[in-house]
């Protein structure tokens, strides 16, 4: 057998393998994250904070009106309602009842992930910045991840009028934030395609369709 026989035949074998497997062993292959559901260091609540509290996507998420990336919230915007709401009502309201039938005064109560939040900020008992207590970010899980070739503007999509639940699902209803969609190129050519034909929020556009747009 010829060398170059050799060479196409080993060319053709990795090319297999590389399709093969890649969609199963790399974390950055498009599609294979679909369902994913990782645990994270709070558990957070988007049922609770968006649904029933009805805090808007973009209150938390600011970034993805403003810069390519929808980012993770800050602590500090944690803290805009944290500083004071410390724990649930049924807790408190648990804890007074038991005040009362011992007869002694009711106790702070603090939400076990809420302290966890506390700690990673470095604050004390007081909510105030304790130099004692070092600062530990919270390691938040991604769960929608594009491959690198890959470029997504969160800016464009928002003001097209796009919701988020389009690309992320209804994450107002999850416990534990999942992905939905696979976030194939194929589902994101087909909902150019789409919206080409019916528009977004009642108003025309022109998704593009170039494959430079997004793999330049």
């Amino acid at each position: 057998m010829s060398s170059r026989v050799v060479t196409v035949v080993l060319g053709v074998g990795l090319a297999y393998t590389v399709v093969f497997f890649g969609r199963s062993v790399s974390p950055r292959f498009p599609g294979n994250q679909q369902s994913y559901e990782p645990v994270q260091p709070i558990a957070y609540s988007h049922r609770l904070h968006a649904q029933e509290l009805q805090i808007g996507c973009l209150y938390c998420h600011f970034g993805a009106e403003k810069s390519r990336h929808a980012g993770i919230p800050p602590a500090s915007v944690c803290m805009n309602c944290h500083r004071f709401v410390i724990a649930s009502l049924g807790a408190i309201r648990a804890e007074h009842e038991l005040a009362q039938r011992a007869s002694r005064q009711p106790q702070t109560v603090v939400s076990p992930e809420l302290r966890k939040l506390y700690e990673a900020m470095g604050l004390n008992s007081k909510l105030q910045p304790d130099p004692s207590q070092p600062m530990n970010p919270l390691a938040w899980v991604q769960v929608h991840k594009l491959p690198d070739f890959v470029y997504f503007d969160h800016r464009a999509h928002g003001n097209a009028g796009v919701e988020c639940q389009r690309c992320h699902g209804p994450v107002e209803t999850m416990e534990r934030v999942r992905q939905v969609e696979d976030l194939s190129m194929g589902w994101c050519v087909n909902c150019h395609r789409q919206v080409n034909q019916t528009g977004i929020a009642g108003k025309p556009v022109e998704a593009s369709l170039d494959c430079d747009t997004c793999h330049h």
